[in-house]
């Protein structure tokens, strides 16, 4: 038996054990990608930082440590500061989220390092370290897109198992920005550096001055903020609505949804894109087909990606809202954590990850 049969069938028989959708094609952003720069070589010229992001990362951060101490006075349940942290707090969480992700792929600044420090800049009112942890797990992502080992954004088997029900799915909703930031430590171990413990001492040490200037209370904001924003906040979608499949299958599917399908037998979407009006808040994460296919491309670009190859990318399956996502997530029976699509490590050429440019 061939290698490439042996792979087939190890893999057939694993997807035998999950409900997961497992699949022999590669991922479809490098396939896509050597397409669009052959069509259009012109857009590796979007490649590259974009200096903008730091003054609007300097401004949000501004912004909610002033909220943070106006807010001072307030009582874990006054009216107004659950208002201030859904609406706006969360909001501006988001925002530097999103932004930490732009560092991540060194879209701020030319050097890695600069984008590492402010990274960690950025980090300041989330209240807790994770830029230097998300950083590594991210870029794994998009290298190992799907693979059951690498790709920490996959949910695990017993997530799986256990929240594919209408009360699992609205505590994984409720709940799912702890799932992002714990999950990846459980699922795979990575080695701890100076950025990290940079991280962590910065964070301590504004964390702290802000606790002995102004109390404990814009810490609270802080945190409940953070934790808002990875709840049902109207952005929130965006972690399920990025990769979780959607759409029924082009080809029936057994009940236990096992199946390593071929590429010529369907093509199940992977990734969705969102057009709307929320990706301003988001430095538009919603460009997410755009994003996957060439990750080197800056938030201010990717409009402009989308217009050069309309042709590739109007006739892929993408959301109108985000936070008809989440709805959908909980309440649609045909939609579990166990919709999303799998592949080892033996299908991704991952060399091809590299900067186009």
């Amino acid at each position: 038996m061939s290698q490439s049969a042996e792979t087939k069938l190890e893999t057939s028989k694993q997807a035998l054990e999950d409900g997961f959708y497992w699949t022999f094609q590669e991922e479809p952003h490098r396939s896509r990608r050597k397409a669009i720069i052959k069509a259009h070589p012109e857009v590796t010229k979007l490649c590259g930082p974009e200096p903008l992001t730091k003054y609007v990362v300097g401004g949000v951060v501004l912004l909610q440590f002033t909220l943070a101490y106006l807010l001072r006075n307030e009582n874990f349940l006054s009216w107004k500061l659950w208002l201030c942290a859904y609406f706006i707090g969360a909001t501006c969480c988001h925002n530097v989220f999103l932004a930490i992700h732009e560092m991540s792929h060194n879209l701020a600044f030319k050097k890695k390092i600069h984008n590492q420090l402010f990274a960690i800049f950025a980090n300041l009112p989330i209240g807790i370290p994770y830029s230097a942890g998300f950083g590594p797990y991210h870029l794994l992502h998009h290298k190992y897109l799907g693979d059951n080992d690498y790709d920490t954004d996959l949910p695990t088997k017993l997530e799986a198992i256990v929240l594919s029900n209408v009360a699992g799915k609205a505590f994984f909703a409720t709940f799912q920005i702890l799932f992002y930031a714990l999950r990846p430590m459980f699922v795979m171990t990575m080695p701890f550096t100076n950025i990290h413990h940079i991280n962590i001492v910065v964070q301590a040490v504004a964390d702290y001055f802000l606790v002995t200037y102004a109390g404990w209370r814009p810490l609270q904001y802080l945190l409940l903020s953070g934790f808002l924003a990875g709840s049902w906040h109207p952005i929130a979608g965006h972690f399920i609505a990025e990769h979780y499949v959607m759409d029924t299958p082009q080809q029936p599917i057994p009940k236990h949804k096992a199946t390593p399908f071929e590429a010529d037998d369907t093509s199940l979407p992977e990734t969705y894109s969102y057009y709307g009006p929320l990706n301003i808040f988001v430095y538009n994460a919603g460009y997410h087909n755009e994003h996957h296919d060439f990750p080197y491309i800056p938030w201010t670009r990717l409009p402009e990606l989308n217009r050069i190859a309309k042709e590739f990318y109007d006739p892929l399956p993408s959301h109108t809202s985000w936070f008809k996502v989440l709805f959908d997530f909980v309440l649609d029976s045909n939609v579990t954590l166990w919709n999303r699509v799998k592949r080892h490590k033996e299908e991704i050429d991952a060399d091809d990850y590299e900067n186009p440019s």
